[in-house]
């Protein structure tokens, strides 16, 4: 089981997306706390509606990473997610290479179809077009990163006989798909290096428009299903990325180094289930909190 920290994200119409912390130090302490990555989410224009009922702000992910990247060397560097139909893929593909290559061949582009309807319609694409749209990405991509010349036409543009360089480092940058959805377990069979399955209530759910995995033994059977569908279409071992939900490890009240053993067990059921990358948050507020919560779990779980 290798781990991600995600970067506290900053919920509600008020407030600086940095208040937990500058983001090269925490960076630098989750790499020397013995995290394997570092996760950053993206809105690049959520509605005042959905903040003020509990949503979140983010930094664009990508300008971010390229930060991250200068003051790292081994952390891996995950986009939790994002959504794939917002940007013209070509811009896309430029932006993933781009970090990719500053850092080294560190960075896995996490991808989701969204569901958030005015965040859509302030970006002027079309909600009812997303599944065409990520299909598009998912194409247009390894075209991209070849360093070939290429020709694609998509609903909204036509490249003719192009070429993008520079080539990322790696061959290709895994993409991680999100999202519980028949749709999105089928691009992850058919098209990605790793699945990312939404946890969360029935009501996150359904706000999602997506299924709800209701525990860990559906989890597993999700897990299962999706590999099996990648090994009949002749593809590779599927990394799979889920968030770790307890309660106890979420409060800010709760010292998550009690209980350990109980964690440990939670750990040891989910890798079990399949899950290879178990991703860790805690909503902190100040540098100290998230500092503190960092350096704690390190030494409690990520140290022999």
């Amino acid at each position: 089981m290798r781990f991600v920290f995600h970067y506290p994200d900053r919920h509600g119409p008020e407030g600086d997306m940095l208040d937990a912390g500058d983001l090269r130090e925490v960076a630098v302490t989750a790499e020397r706390a013995g995290f394997d990555a570092l996760s950053l989410t993206e809105h690049p224009v959520p509605g005042a509606r959905w903040l003020s009922n509990g949503g979140h702000q983010s930094l664009d992910p990508f300008v971010a990473f390229g930060y991250v990247a200068s003051a790292t060397e081994r952390l891996r560097l995950l986009t939790y997610l994002s959504v794939a139909p917002y940007r013209n893929p070509f811009l896309l593909a430029k932006a993933a290479a781009t970090v990719d290559k500053l850092s080294g061949g560190r960075f896995i582009l996490g991808l989701g179809a969204g569901y958030q309807k005015s965040e859509y319609f302030a970006l002027g694409v079309d909600l009812a077009e997303r599944g065409e749209l990520f299909d598009e990405v998912l194409d247009v991509l390894p075209l991209h990163w070849s360093g070939q010349p290429f020709s694609y036409a998509g609903r909204h543009f036509n490249a003719r006989d192009v070429i993008a360089l520079p080539r990322p480092v790696q061959d290709p940058i895994p993409i991680w798909i999100g999202g519980n959805s028949r749709a999105a377990r089928r691009r992850v069979a058919h098209r990605a290096q790793g699945w990312m399955p939404m946890a969360g209530s029935p009501q996150l759910s359904q706000t999602a428009q997506t299924t709800n995995i209701s525990s860990d033994a559906h989890l597993a059977e999700l897990i299962a299903e999706v590999r099996t569908q990648a090994g009949d279409a002749g593809r590779g071992p599927l990394d799979v990325a889920y968030a770790y939900t307890d309660a106890a490890m979420a409060s800010l009240e709760q010292d998550p180094t009690v209980d350990a053993d109980r964690h440990r067990e939670a750990f040891a059921a989910l890798e079990k289930a399949g899950v290879t990358w178990l991703v860790i948050a805690r909503p902190t507020r100040t540098p100290a909190q998230t500092l503190e919560f960092v350096e704690a779990f390190g030494s409690t779980y990520l140290t022999v």
